[in-house]
């Protein structure tokens, strides 16, 4: 389904993404692992247009992507839920999801999307007139991948979606996670919780500095002593 290949990515002087390569295949949940300044984020900044690659391409279903704009990658079927959740806080929480659904033409079956995700997160449901500047930090981040659904995408990229939460909240996130892969979305994922990230994960990549060091089934990785000790806090 997706396909980076050679991806090689700048902040002025900073060669942030060294020849990445990496592959998504429709129905996985895959996830790059790795730690501050990997390139994680960067990767699905230049995945989604919001970051121009210096050299190097991005393939979706057979399509070169590599220099289409962002709202034009929406529309072929990838959403964004970006790191540090970004809702609108003046807006309400239906108002937030109603920009998600911006790209589509099919308005009437918008109304199926929004029932799918109240049926996803029931919390949203109950607070879809409140501001989204009111809501906790895992609510939060319950609208953001909400918002990002819908778009009906079928490659969901979610950027660190445990960031600052409990850790109850945390768990119930990635049960959603899998079931909206389960549903038929596939998932590339990217989280400092190495450990919860593989626990669900198909495969997984870890990057180090901009490259792609280790690459594996996602067992594999959670059961190699380097990733152990450098990500999972462990030996």
């Amino acid at each position: 389904m997706l396909a980076v290949k050679n991806l090689n990515t700048h902040y002025g002087n900073i060669h942030a993404l060294k020849g990445i390569d990496l592959e998504v295949k429709q129905g996985e949940i895959v996830t790059l692992i790795g730690s501050n300044g990997a390139g994680k984020s960067t990767t699905l900044g230049t995945i989604t247009g919001l970051l121009r690659a210096t050299s190097g391409e991005v393939w979706f279903k057979g399509e070169n992507i590599t220099s289409i704009p962002p709202s034009q990658i929406v529309k072929k079927g990838i959403s964004l839920s970006p790191e540090g959740r970004e809702v609108f806080p003046a807006l309400t929480v239906e108002e937030n999801l109603q920009l998600g659904a911006y790209v589509r033409k099919d308005k009437e079956n918008i109304r199926t999307s929004y029932d799918r995700v109240y049926e996803l997160f029931p919390r949203l449901f109950e607070r879809k007139k409140q501001t989204a500047g009111t809501l906790s930090g895992g609510e939060q981040q319950m609208l953001a991948i909400g918002r990002g659904l819908m778009s009906m995408p079928q490659l969901l990229l979610l950027d660190e979606p445990s960031l600052g939460l409990a850790p109850n909240l945390v768990v119930m996130i990635f049960d959603l996670i899998v079931s909206i892969n389960q549903q038929g979305t596939t998932v590339l994922l990217v989280e400092q919780n190495a450990s919860m990230a593989l626990s669900i994960a198909h495969r997984g990549y870890v990057l180090e500095t901009g490259k792609v060091t280790m690459t594996d089934d996602a067992k594999i990785l959670s059961d190699n002593d380097m990733v152990r000790k450098a990500y999972l806090g462990n030996i």
